[in-house]
């Protein structure tokens, strides 16, 4: 499975799991029957790391809340500062481009910039 396929999966499984008590694997079961090592961890490290991540976006979110924002972006957000705080293997400008592109899919116009708005803080350090 390509990584793109896998982050949108991975942003499909985690909508599942905010919205319903599952496993994660019943969660990636609903949305791929496909085993794939790479979804398995984007979708668990999420949520592993889930208040780090959260308290991290709550830094760099201007006159927002984590909660005010739409679900699209914040999972969206949620799965890219999973990849640029916890993982080394993908270069930064690869996660913000996924992040940008898989919010032109699910997404608005406005949730790319938004998110790019975002994302770029981690660059700037």
């Amino acid at each position: 499975m390509k990584r793109r396929k896998a982050r949108e999966l991975a942003l499909q499984a985690l909508f599942q799991l905010d919205n319903h008590e599952i496993s994660i694997e019943e969660a990636i079961g609903h949305v791929t029957e496909e085993q794939d090592a790479f979804l398995t961890q984007l979708v668990s490290g999420t949520i592993e790391h889930k208040e780090k991540i959260d308290s991290s976006l709550t830094e760099k979110l201007e006159n927002w809340s984590l909660s005010r924002l739409p679900k699209i972006e914040r999972t969206v957000l949620r799965i890219a500062v999973y990849e640029l705080l916890f993982t080394e293997e993908t270069p930064a400008k690869v996660v913000i481009n996924e992040a940008l592109e898989i919010c032109k899919v699910f997404g608005d116009e406005k949730s790319s910039r938004f998110v790019n708005g975002v994302l770029s803080k981690y660059t700037d350090q």
